[in-house]
This record gives C-alpha cells, structure tokens and sequence, in this order.
C-alpha cells in the first residue's frame, strides 16, 4: 500500500513501526488549534497535536506498542505564500519541539523553502518519496490552504463532558 498527499505549508509525518511493518501517515494544517472543536476526527484533525497523538497512538496500537520501535519522516511546512506568515515554518518548529518533547527521533525529513510537496509513503517498508512541485501547483495550493484557514467552523456542542 502507498499513501500520498501534497502538501504546502501543511506538514506530514510518515510513522512505522520498524518491526511490525505497519505504519501510517497524518497531514495538519496548523500547529494548534484556534477554535473549540472537539469531535473525534473532524474539524480537530486538522491540528499538529491532535494529528500526531492518533497517528502514534494508532500504529502502536496495531505494531508492537514499543515506541523504541518507531520511526519518523516529516514532510512539508514550505512557504509557498507571503501573505500566509509563514504558517510552514511554526509548523515545522511545532513537529520538532512535539517529536523532541516524546523523545522521538526524526530519521528523515524535507521541509522548508519555498514550494509544494507531493509525498508518498510505503508503510510497510519504510520508502518514502517526495517531489517538489512548481509554482503553478503552489498557487493552487495557496488558495486551498488559506480557504481552509478562514474557515472556523465551531460547532454547538450537545454534551460538554470532557474526559481526562
């Protein structure tokens, strides 16, 4: 199986259990989430944190559950806009500092500069590959990006129990 997304200032991390071989891959927006979306895999998924803690979760769950056994590649966080404040750059500072704080190692990546991705991702064999794309694809993915950023959906929520 091959997964595959494109990315521009979004970051991916690719996540594998090396001796399992099952793995999987997430694709967030931005670092932190802004409004007060709490629904298990909406509007929340599009945050680093969140997106991060089920991608790791889920492949613990059906690889070894040793966290010694998992590998990391992140992807993306490209400043394809100017008028987006670089949204890539504290998406990449954020997976860093997220990765280093659960002591994980990131064994490769390609982030940065000033273009769009396209990444795709074997889980069951670790192989990950990445082209960078052009400018047309960068203006495209420019607009979808900003797009999704205006829009704060918040929904009413009917039972506000929080589980800790």
């Amino acid at each position: 199986m091959t997964l595959s997304t494109v990315l521009g200032s979004c970051i991916s991390a690719c996540v594998r259990d090396k001796v399992a071989g099952v793995g999987g891959m997430n694709h967030f927006l931005l670092a932190t989430q802004s409004g007060s979306s709490k629904d298990r895999f909406g509007e929340s998924a599009r945050y680093g944190a969140f997106a991060m803690e089920q991608l790791i979760n889920m492949v613990l769950s059906k690889g070894t559950g040793r966290k010694s056994n998992l590998e990391f590649k992140v992807f993306g966080g490209g400043n394809i806009h100017a008028g987006m404040n670089d949204v890539g750059q504290k998406n990449i500072e954020f997976v860093r500092e997220f990765l280093r704080n659960e002591n994980y190692v990131i064994s490769s990546e390609d982030m940065g500069g000033n273009f769009a991705r396209r990444v795709m991702f074997q889980p069951a064999t670790g192989r990950a590959l990445v082209k960078r794309l052009d400018s047309r694809d960068n203006a495209q993915l420019v607009r979808e990006e900003l797009a999704i950023a205006k829009r704060q959906i918040v929904k009413p929520v009917e039972d506000d129990i929080e589980l800790f």
